[in-house]
């Protein structure tokens, strides 16, 4: 005896043949092309916002667990199982059995290149795989923004409060040595992802210049103005450093051009024995108003030592 068409929906289910839009004598190969056709345009991973994909998706793939296996398709259209594929009260009512738990779902007995797994391998280029669930976790944006911080904070480290887009606090630590456009990272600040883990936030450091040190690699460099007579005689005097001022011997007979270093003054490394070291230029500076003195003595002992500091560089024959 066969059913009538429709038999095996019961209220609330829906008619497979109409969720795959196909005829009730379609073909297996339409059967599967109708399925093909919406699983591409269903999948929740190619659609990952659309509100009420992932259902029809999954009620294609439902559907076409019936239609698609020519034995459950018959079983469906002679009323023994529904659309949900569970036996109906036709089929106990003719053949006085039922299965525990109400289910007929045996194993599917799709021909080879016809099961919903092999389709969507087909769709994906992917290796066989179980029906998807859901979509696939998505992991989240990653967020770009910056800060600027001075260089003394950039060299020795710091901790600076962020407020982004959305209006969210970030607290955010400058590493000791962080160069001008390095960017940093705080994994999982940045906007939440589907199902997945949230993006991160990218921080790009901007360091101002400062008024007298610059840098080169680990090592700090400093031009620093020194007297005519601390030049010439030599003298104990306190130099600035990232770190605070120090104690620094200025050898007698200092020049302009002079470099002194200082070990251990320079950007902190990671690992022990990576700090860098300062280098002292000295630059000599002449009083803004040498007095007549300083002018009649120079003149005396320029005559009695004559010496030219160009033919000595080269620059004068």
């Amino acid at each position: 005896m066969r059913a009538a068409p429709g038999r095996g929906i019961s209220r609330g289910m829906r008619d497979p043949y109409q969720i795959l839009g196909i005829k009730r004598d379609a073909s297996q190969a339409e059967i599967k092309k109708a399925y093909r056709d919406l699983a591409k345009k269903l999948h929740p991973d190619l659609n990952p916002n659309a509100p009420g994909v992932e259902q029809r998706f999954k009620e294609a793939t439902q559907a076409y667990t019936i239609l698609g296996d020519e034995t459950r398709r018959k079983q469906f259209d002679r009323g023994e199982i529904d659309a949900n594929g569970q036996e109906t009260p036709f089929r106990t009512a003719h053949h006085g059995f039922r299965r525990a738990g109400g289910g007929t779902r045996q194993g599917f007995g799709f021909a080879e290149g016809f099961s919903p797994e092999d389709i969507l391998a087909e769709i994906f280029g992917t290796a066989r795989k179980s029906r998807r669930q859901g979509p696939t976790p998505t992991k989240g944006a990653d967020v770009r923004t910056s800060i600027t911080v001075d260089f003394i904070e950039a060299a020795l480290g710091t901790k600076k409060r962020l407020r982004q887009k959305d209006g969210k606090v970030l607290e955010v630590s400058v590493p000791a040595g962080t160069t001008d456009g390095q960017t940093l990272r705080l994994k999982g600040r940045g906007s939440p992802g589907l199902g997945g883990a949230s993006g991160d936030a990218l921080i790009e450091v901007k360091v101002k210049d400062h008024a007298f040190f610059s840098r080169h690699g680990k090592n700090i460099h400093l031009e620093l103005p020194v007297t005519l007579q601390e030049a010439l005689l030599g003298a104990d005097i306190e130099v600035p450093t990232i770190t605070g001022k120090v104690s620094m011997k200025i050898p007698a007979g200092s020049n302009s051009g002079t470099t002194l270093r200082l070990k251990g003054k320079g950007i902190r490394g990671s690992k022990a024995g990576e700090t860098g070291d300062q280098y002292v230029k000295l630059k000599v500076v002449l009083p803004e108003k040498p007095d007549r003195k300083l002018r009649d003595f120079v003149k005396t002992w320029g005559k009695a030592h004559d010496y030219n500091p160009r033919k000595d560089a080269g620059m004068s024959e």
